[in-house]
């Protein structure tokens, strides 16, 4: 019983440290936040903090790991569905990561300079791994149910899964790439647009299904994304 009230008081201070880092960062900035001030804030001591986080950089690698184990029973609860098709269930899938980080674009917003900056390139790597090993079993799953439905051809649907997980970080830089410019402009949403269609074209290719099988971002959705960081810009 000791053991499980240690692991419980555990687990909430560290999300309490984790809560505070994010509404630093969304607030001030992840350069600006500083350690003392979130020790300040939770009234624990810098060895308390440093027993859960070594690092600036691992604080900011949990917080978005911790998006990540926040979306995990939705996309369970998808991949287990007796009741959805392969195809369903693939889009299903993409929309619930879409939409989760629609839930948190305003961490997304604060974060995206200091991610993609040269100095957190190790950290940056470390979380695409721990994607591919989050990410590949469920997809994989998903395709091979497509396969034995017949409605996906490819041969090789663990290799698929990860193929498909290296899209999505491609789509992802070449969003980021965007969005951190300094003005957004129509232009922007139409190479956005080709750039989600060419994703989507791809990834269909990679499962052997007809063009148009899996739908993509809507312009409006993909609006959100340029239009919020233009008044982001401007608060």
């Amino acid at each position: 019983m000791a053991r499980i009230i240690n692991e419980v008081a555990h687990a909430a201070r560290r999300n309490a440290i984790l809560d505070a880092a994010q509404r630093a960062v969304e607030t001030i900035g992840y350069e600006q936040m500083a350690i003392a001030t979130l020790l300040s804030e939770l009234q624990i001591s810098s060895g308390a903090f440093y027993h859960y986080f070594d690092s600036k950089p691992a604080l900011l690698l949990a917080l978005v790991e911790r998006i990540g184990d926040q979306v995990e029973p939705l996309v369970l609860s998808i991949v287990h569905d007796p009741t959805l098709g392969a195809i369903d269930k693939l889009q299903h899938f993409f929309v619930a990561l879409d939409h989760r980080k629609l839930d948190h674009k305003r961490f997304v917003f604060a974060y995206l300079r200091i991610w993609y900056s040269d100095e957190n390139a190790i950290v940056r790597h470390k979380l695409h791994i721990a994607q591919v090993k989050r990410l590949t079993p469920w997809l994989e799953a998903i395709i091979l149910q497509g396969t034995r439905e017949g409605v996906l051809t490819t041969p090789y649907p663990d290799q698929a899964a990860r193929v498909i997980i290296s899209l999505f970080e491609d789509l992802g830089n070449a969003t980021a790439e965007l969005l951190l410019s300094t003005n957004t402009t129509q232009d922007d949403l139409l190479r956005l647009e080709r750039i989600v269609a060419a994703t989507t074209d791809a990834i269909e290719r990679v499962l052997g299904i007809p063009a148009g099988c899996l739908s993509h971002t809507s312009r409006a959705e993909l609006s959100q994304w340029l239009g919020s960081e233009t008044s982001h810009e401007e608060e």
